[in-house]
């Protein structure tokens, strides 16, 4: 089966794999990963870039942005007018007017406040931005984002950094079949594994970053990580056999000699 280009409001990419700008033990080892992973786009904080002062070294310095599509993010945002005023700041400062949408309902957790990403959404919707909102794995929230003007909805997998997997495969089926936008689990990958799920999964894409700068090798990870991504993705196109309580012979005895 010919797959379908991965498209976001309207921009193409040629991998299905978003990767992350922090946690890395320098900027070096951050572009070496980059490379390996094969993704044409990093999320990048607003606030961890110097704006002000932008003859100074800064992480921007190290990625190819000839290659790579900057797509900036809202961390650290526990309001939906703090995340409104990082988007535009970085907008301003020329980074995109594209946006990873963050609001934070919880320190601890780091679970997204869905009742105010979805008023952020509609409100920098409205201002021209493209947004792409980090939420809870679930399928009515997704939808109301999507209403709201979410050009991609990207559900989580797990909490942030925790490396557990996908919690909730179910609610990303459901998530995918309802959306009318692309689908990019983001949040909770740990191994390649847990990114091949998610493509099996029917996602669009995956989105990570401590699963590939917290690894003792951080660019054997990333590599593997584009893997297992183009892996997840061929198998869902492939389709899987049905799961069965009983075994099925691989040789079927129909027709056998002397039966």
């Amino acid at each position: 089966m010919i797959d379908t280009p991965f498209v976001i409001a309207g921009r193409t990419f040629s991998s299905r794999l978003i990767v992350g700008t922090g946690k890395y033990p320098s900027h070096p080892m951050m572009r070496d990963c980059h490379t390996a992973s094969g993704a044409d786009m990093v999320t990048v904080a607003v606030r961890r870039v110097n704006i002000s002062d932008r003859s100074r070294e800064s992480l921007l310095d190290y990625i190819d942005t000839d290659r790579i599509f900057i797509l900036p993010n809202t961390a650290g945002c526990y309001t939906a007018e703090e995340a409104i005023r990082t988007a535009r700041l970085g907008r301003e400062a020329g980074l995109s007017n594209w946006v990873k949408l963050e609001v934070i309902g919880d320190e601890r957790t780091l679970f997204p406040d869905n009742e105010a990403l979805i008023e952020a959404t509609r409100i920098l919707v409205s201002e021209g931005f493209v947004v792409l909102p980090y939420t809870n794995d679930d399928p009515i929230a997704c939808r109301k984002l999507e209403e709201a003007g979410a050009a991609a909805v990207m559900p989580l997998g797990a909490p942030i950094g925790s490396g557990l997997g996908i919690q909730n495969t179910n609610n990303i089926r459901i998530i995918r079949e309802f959306s009318k936008v692309p689908v990019i689990v983001d949040a909770g990958v740990g191994t390649a594994s847990d990114a091949a799920l998610a493509m099996e999964l029917g996602a669009d894409g995956v989105l990570m970053n401590t699963a590939i700068a917290g690894a003792q090798l951080p660019v054997q990870m990333a590599e593997a990580m584009k893997h297992a991504v183009i892996a997840g993705r061929q198998a869902f196109l492939a389709g899987r056999i049905p799961k069965k309580m009983y075994a099925t012979a691989s040789s079927p005895i129909e027709g056998m000699v002397g039966r």
